[in-house]
């Protein structure tokens, strides 16, 4: 079963000119969130994953059954302010503008293995920034893992180029 096939693309949103990638179509299908899962689970199973970090909020989704799945700990990665406990963060540059994202100081022990995961790959700012903050508080990056790829937006090559090992179920070229 494709998952490609059960994501749904809006026109022109948030602004004109963007095909947005809407992975609520894929979640809300039962077949589609399963086979989701258990793409990413085989994926990784005997790859010692000690945490998942799932950036907010579709990371989230994905990520918390996956580190259940993985006999895994699941790492919050949020948008500023949204942490009670001690965070550290990072600033990353958006289209027009800044935007932070954080880390509970204490989410990831030094030497942890990580898989950092979200629902798509674009610019590679955001996934960027996570990654930082995992490395800032000593875990490892695994890999970075997407359900989408926009391949020709660059997110991609931007997280190689870090030296980080980037995969995505599927890809949506163009636009």
């Amino acid at each position: 079963m494709p998952i490609k096939s059960r994501i749904r693309t809006v026109p022109h949103y948030p602004k004109q000119g963007v095909m947005f990638r809407d992975i609520t179509t894929l979640l809300k299908d039962p077949v589609g969130l399963r086979v989701t899962i258990h793409e990413l689970v085989n994926r990784y199973t005997g790859m010692k994953i000690d945490k998942v970090a799932g950036i907010e909020s579709r990371g989230f989704i994905v990520g918390a059954p996956l580190a259940h799945m993985l006999g895994a700990g699941f790492v919050p990665v949020r948008k500023k302010g949204k942490l009670p406990a001690e965070t550290i963060g990072h600033d990353y540059d958006l289209e027009y503008g800044t935007d932070r994202v954080e880390i509970h100081t204490d989410a990831i022990a030094p030497g942890e293995r990580v898989l950092l995961v979200d629902d798509l790959i674009a610019t590679g700012g955001t996934a960027e920034a996570a990654a930082s903050l995992v490395k800032k508080i000593g875990g490892e990056i695994v890999e970075c893992a997407f359900v989408i790829d926009l391949p020709d937006i660059g997110g991609r090559q931007r997280l190689e180029k870090h030296g980080y090992k980037v995969f995505a179920l599927c890809e949506f070229e163009g636009d």
